[in-house]
């Protein structure tokens, strides 16, 4: 079935992401859980998205939100990026998530707006597995 990545960037985005994962999982989407840092953790991220299997990556980041961009550099998978709220009101992780360079987009939601990069997500995969896009019209019908 599909697979997506969810990457935080610190323990401080953790309830961000379980939410995430919890939501996709809810859709029978297998989800790939790391606290990785661009800054913290360069080496190990590098290699974690060149190895994986993903579909979707979904990247949580607050201050200066460089993990969604650096992830985008590293792959032409799908990156969606969730501004965290830290300082600033989270407009500081929204444009530096939403501002990269011609060619390396970066798909972003709004702040702490965690549902709706769940939701992207499972649009995307829907254009592969149709079996999702069933379970998304009904989710909107809920709502």
């Amino acid at each position: 079935m599909a697979k997506v990545a969810v990457i935080i960037g610190s323990k401080s985005d953790e309830e961000l992401g379980k939410n995430i994962v919890d939501f996709l999982e809810d859709f029978g989407v297998e989800c790939d859980y790391r606290v990785l840092s661009a800054h913290r953790n360069p080496e190990e991220l590098d290699r974690f998205v060149k190895n994986s299997d993903a579909q979707v990556f979904i990247a949580v980041a607050g201050l200066s939100a460089a993990l969604p961009g650096v992830i985008a550099s590293k792959t032409v998978k799908p990156v969606i990026g969730v501004p965290k709220e830290v300082k600033l009101g989270g407009l500081d992780s929204l444009l530096s998530i939403v501002q990269m360079p011609p060619g390396i987009p970066v798909a972003t939601v709004g702040i702490d707006n965690w549902k709706n990069a769940a939701i992207l997500a499972l649009e995307i995969l829907s254009l592969k597995h149709p079996e999702l896009m069933e379970k998304l019209l009904e989710e909107r019908r809920r709502n």
